[in-house]
């Protein structure tokens, strides 16, 4: 057998069974890979199924707040997804007539959709022959051929791409795209590959040279930014207060508590005496102290947040701030959603 007939035959024998491959629906097909962006099947999986019964169609969540999709987002981070996700949405329903794109080259002008989730889209609904290639290939084509070429260079983006439009089975592109992407996913793993019972074992050149854990190549030159968050916890025996991100930042959209953001760790004195503090209490008297001792360290791809939260009790209450048995409705990120579990407000 050649090498999409193996990937073909292995993936009918070993598939596992998901919603998203039972239907060629574009609209399910494009919301599983946007879901599946950076996300492992197990943690998104039961966000489809409650995203699919909340909107069923394009159009039902072409009509939802922005708010609304943002909090059933909660927890799947890389929350500008849901962002283009709903913009998309809306571009499908009310301009397109709820129509999708049917060809790679248009879906890709879709905001959020990339040269993947084109290709994914256009195999799987429309049966075109565009192939897929994300980590998953990228991981099984750099094994099975040898190849050193770091997959996150131009190069090596265009050698991939045009290598897997080689491979990919002209008369059932689906099948075969779904196959080698499921094929690194639990055939093919990153670590502890089940290299003893694969099909491809008797010519794949990793095994042969014993490079396996050597491939595929990426370059790393990503630097890891440090911020330091100092949240407000601003309450009264009712109240409390929370602030929609505005800024083209992590997390915008969602709400937090009133921020003061800092290079390095800050003081007591340093809180108290900040124009943003001095702002937010004025003249009235307070109480304050600080939640955790240790900073609650929050890893994002490329920074790392160095939470403080402190508890701020002005002696005059709060006059415009919001309920705290409301605070729970609001999408926040999923630091403020664990310190809100743990506080119990």
């Amino acid at each position: 057998m050649t090498f999409s007939e193996t990937i073909t035959d292995w993936y009918r024998q070993n598939k596992r069974d998901l919603p998203w491959r039972k239907t060629t629906d574009p609209y399910k097909i494009w919301l599983s890979e946007i879901m599946l962006q950076q996300t492992r099947v197990e943690q998104g999986l039961p966000y489809y199924k409650e995203f699919v019964r909340a909107f069923p169609t394009v159009h039902d969540l072409a009509e939802a707040t922005e708010e609304k999709v943002l909090k059933m987002w909660q927890g799947l981070g890389y929350y500008s997804r849901a962002r283009n996700l709903h913009y998309t949405a809306k571009h499908i329903a009310f301009e397109n007539n709820g129509k999708f794109p049917d060809s790679y080259k248009s879906l890709l002008k879709l905001k959020g959709v990339g040269d993947y989730t084109a290709s994914a889209i256009a195999s799987i609904a429309f049966k075109e022959a565009s192939p897929v290639v994300d980590g998953n290939v990228y991981r099984v084509l750099a094994r099975y051929f040898g190849i050193d070429t770091p997959i996150n260079s131009a190069r090596g983006i265009r050698y991939f791409k045009e290598l897997a439009q080689e491979l990919i089975d002209k008369t059932d592109p689906a099948t075969y795209n779904q196959g080698i992407m499921e094929f690194g996913a639990i055939q093919c793993k990153p670590k502890s590959p089940v290299c003893g019972e694969c099909p491809l074992n008797t010519s794949c050149v990793a095994l042969k040279d014993q490079l396996v854990d050597k491939l595929p190549v990426k370059i790393r030159n990503t630097k890891i930014r440090h911020r330091y968050f100092n949240y407000l916890i601003i309450e009264d025996k009712d109240h409390t207060v929370l602030f929609q991100r505005k800024e083209k930042d992590i997390w915008q959209h969602l709400y937090e508590f009133p921020l003061i953001e800092t290079e390095a760790p800050m003081t007591e004195d340093m809180v108290t005496t900040h124009p943003k503090f001095r702002k937010l209490i004025g003249d009235s008297r307070f109480q304050i102290s600080l939640y955790n001792k240790d900073h609650i360290v929050h890893k994002l791809s490329h920074q790392h947040i160095f939470a403080s939260f402190w508890v701020v009790s002005p002696r005059d209450g709060i006059s415009d701030g919001i309920l705290k048995s409301e605070i729970k409705a609001y999408p926040v990120p999923v630091l403020i959603a664990n310190f809100v579990q743990e506080y119990e407000f």
